[in-house]
C-alpha cells in the first residue's frame, strides 16, 4: 500500500507515503493520503501526526503517466481534487502535523510540507515547484508560506529549488539534520507536542489556522483554476509529454 499508519507511540500517529520509484501519487494515492491524516486527526488518541515517507524523496507530485495515459480529463481532474484534499487534511488536521521531508519535494510535496504546521529536514533535502516546466500551475499557496514573497516569485517563474539550509535560515524548516537522523528527530519533536494536554493543543491548532491571513483552500483552488484553462489550451498536455518523452531518452 503507497499509504501506511502506524502508532509506534502513545499519541503519535506515522503516516506514512511509500510510492516508489519517487512518491509521485496517483489520484487514489492523494485521496488516500487525505483520507489517513485526517482519520489520525479525528482519532481522540492522537495527539500529533508525523507525515514522512520512504525512498529517494519525500513526494514528486502527481503522477504524471496516469494523466497522460487518460485520453480525456478525468484523471486530471480527479488529480487536482486529490492533491487538494491531501493539502487541506495536513492543513485542517485537528492535531499538529509533522512534515519529515528527506531528498526532493517538489510539487504536490510542497503543498503538504507547506500546509504542515511544523517541517523537519535532512541535509540534502530540496523544495521546489517544476509546475510551469510542466504546463501547470499550482502550490504558489503553499510555496508562499515557506519563502518570503519575491524568493517565491523567482522559484516559481524559474521552477529552481532551494535547498533545507535555505530554507531553516528563513524559518520555515525546524531543524536540518543528517538523513539517519531524520524519523528520529521528527519523533522527538512530536513527543514533546504529545505530552501536552491535547485539548488544548487541539484548541490551539484552530485558533492558529482561525488567524491565518491567507485562506490555503481558496488560494489553491484558484491557482488551479489557470492549471484547467492551460489544458484546454492544450499547453500542458505538450509539456508533460516532453517531460515524459525525455525520461524515456534519459533510459
Amino acid at each position: 500500500m503507497p499509504i501506511t499508519t502506524e502508532r509506534p507511540e502513545p499519541g503519535i500517529t506515522v503516516v506514512t507515503v511509500n510510492a516508489p520509484p519517487v512518491n509521485a501519487l496517483t489520484v487514489r494515492g492523494w485521496f488516500d493520503l487525505g483520507d489517513a491524516v485526517r482519520a489520525a486527526g479525528e482519532d481522540p488518541e492522537c495527539h500529533v501526526v508525523v507525515l514522512r515517507a520512504e525512498g529517494r524523496g519525500f513526494n514528486a507530485g502527481v503522477d504524471i503517466k496516469e494523466i497522460q495515459a487518460d485520453s480525456g480529463y478525468t484523471a486530471l481532474i480527479g488529480a487536482n481534487q486529490g492533491c487538494a484534499a491531501a493539502f487541506a487534511a495536513v492543513y485542517d488536521c485537528a492535531v499538529p502535523v509533522i512534515a519529515a521531508v528527506q531528498g526532493f519535494c517538489l510539487g504536490g510535496g510542497i503543498g503538504l510540507a507547506g500546509n504542515a504546521d511544523v517541517v523537519v529536514a535532512s541535509e540534502e533535502a530540496t523544495f521546489g515547484l517544476p509546475e510551469v516546466d510542466r504546463g501547470a500551475l499550482g502550490a504558489a499557496t503553499h510555496l508562499a508560506r515557506l519563502v518570503p514573497q519575491h524568493l517565491m516569485r523567482a522559484l516559481y517563474f524559474t521552477a529552481s529549488t532551494i535547498d533545507a539550509h535555505q530554507l531553516h535560515h528563513h524559518g520555515s524548516v525546524h531543524s536540518v539534520v543528517p538523513r539517519e537522523k531524520l524519523d528520529e528527530t521528527a519523533l522527538d519533536l512530536a513527543r514533546t507536542i504529545a505530552a501536552k494536554d491535547t485539548r488544548v493543543i487541539r484548541a490551539a491548532k484552530q485558533a492558529i489556522n482561525g488567524i491565518d491571513p491567507q485562506n490555503v483552500h481558496r488560494s489553491y483552488r484558484f491557482e488551479q483554476g489557470f492549471t484547467f484553462e492551460l489544458n484546454l489550451a492544450g499547453v500542458s498536455d505538450e509539456a508533460r509529454q516532453q517531460f515524459l518523452d525525455r525520461g524515456k531518452n534519459a533510459g
